[in-house]
């Protein structure tokens, strides 16, 4: 059994999370992706809608997907002052989980190149593999010859070895190319734009209803 953590921001989550997600689910065979919303993301501005706020979205998005869950371990670490590091998220996974079972994390291509920045980075794949996700207009190589040839010694093309082994493997997945994010869509949000066909409808409508990134305004 494979599982995942998909970590963000999520504000709000839209299509361009649940696509790729569920089309990845079916191409390496995930049993679960859990959700992981970020309670102070590192490398991102801090997030418009509350932490209730956002969990809410999150809830109303998945209501029809089993295969998707929200896992609140970053969100509920709300008395640390600091950013949650996924090191450390992947580190108590790990001990949850055993050391046998298959463990993976999903990031976007444009996450894997930036990963330099990140607290421990080459840590990472001692506990789960990396599943990345295409986005359109990124880089396929980095200019980093450390991470690139991180990359290199890691990378497999076969799925399957997702499955064999428990964790230490980069896999970069054919998932669609959603050019969706969720800067644009709070700015059309504000400027009272249609966002129907980005995101779910119960979570536009959540939006509408509590007057998020402008809406109403």
């Amino acid at each position: 059994m494979l599982t995942a953590l998909f970590g963000g921001t999520f504000d709000p989550i839209h299509y361009g999370h649940l696509h790729p997600a569920i089309a990845l689910a079916e191409e390496v065979k995930l049993t679960q992706i859990s959700l992981l919303p970020n309670h102070i993301p590192p490398h991102k501005p801090q997030p418009e809608a509350t932490t209730s706020q956002r969990l809410a979205m999150l809830n109303l998005a998945i209501q029809d997907r089993p295969n998707l869950s929200i896992d609140t371990r970053e969100m509920n670490a709300l008395q640390l002052s600091r950013p949650s590091y996924t090191i450390e998220t992947l580190q108590a996974w790990r001990q949850e989980n055993g050391y046998q079972n298959g463990l993976a994390f999903i990031m976007g291509q444009d996450s894997l190149l930036s990963l330099p920045s990140w607290h421990n980075w080459q840590k990472l794949l001692d506990y789960a593999h990396l599943l990345i996700c295409r986005r359109p207009g990124c880089a396929k190589k980095t200019d980093n010859p450390e991470l690139q040839t991180w990359i290199d010694e890691h990378r497999t093309f076969n799925s399957q070895d997702l499955h064999s082994s428990p964790n230490g493997f980069i896999y970069f997945a054919h998932t669609p190319l959603e050019d969706i994010s969720a800067t644009e869509i709070r700015k059309r949000i504000m400027h009272q734009k249609s966002c129907s066909n980005l995101l779910p409808i119960k979570v536009l409508k959540y939006i509408q209803d509590e007057k998020l990134y402008g809406a109403g305004g």
